[in-house]
């Protein structure tokens, strides 16, 4: 019986059971957070986007650049077979953000055709500020100075560069920054 035992235990496990840790081994600490999806505040884990090249924005619904949003949707549109997703998140923080979901959502979805990825409100600086935006402060230097700052993250996981509110989706240096980012090595 014991050296049944032993054989049972030495037998490889299940592919199932050994994903599982390996899946997340491969998550990136700037990833390692869960967040509630914006037009039903199901809980989205952002490890789901491990292994894509990622443009996370903070949104506002009532702000000069809130136009930007056809331009994200577009750069989305145009690079997701390549590895690229847009994430939005909606912030109050500079005071142009509906308070109601709801509203933000039917802006976003209805008014602009958003199909990225967007998440409930977040605050993005200061001392209340989401854990993912102090990380990613921290890794380029540069909070959010206003709505609709852009960061790159790589593959990896990595913050690549910081692009700020009046860097429009569709800017050259932006575009040239995400080409570079997909091209690099899986």
């Amino acid at each position: 019986m014991a050296c049944a035992l032993a054989l049972l235990a030495a037998a490889p496990r299940p592919a199932a059971a050994q994903a599982a840790p390996a899946a997340a081994a491969a998550c990136p600490a700037l990833l390692n957070h869960t967040m509630p999806r914006l037009q039903d505040e199901r809980p989205q884990p952002l490890c789901n986007y491990a292994g894509k090249v990622l443009l996370i924005v903070n949104t506002a619904s009532y702000c000069g650049f809130t136009g930007q949003y056809e331009g994200l949707e577009a750069l989305n549109a145009r690079f997701a077979a390549r590895g690229l997703v847009v994430m939005g998140f909606p912030s109050n923080d500079f005071r142009q953000e509906d308070a109601d979901a709801k509203k933000i959502a039917d802006l976003c979805f209805n008014t602009y055709g958003v199909k990225f990825p967007m998440f409930t409100t977040v605050s993005v600086r200061g001392p209340t500020a989401h854990p993912l935006f102090v990380q990613l402060a921290q890794a380029t230097g540069e909070a959010p100075r206003w709505n609709f700052n852009k960061y790159l993250v790589g593959r990896d996981g990595r913050p690549l560069a910081h692009f700020g509110s009046s860097v429009a989706p569709d800017s050259a240096t932006l575009v040239a920054a995400i080409q570079k980012a997909l091209a690099a090595a899986r």
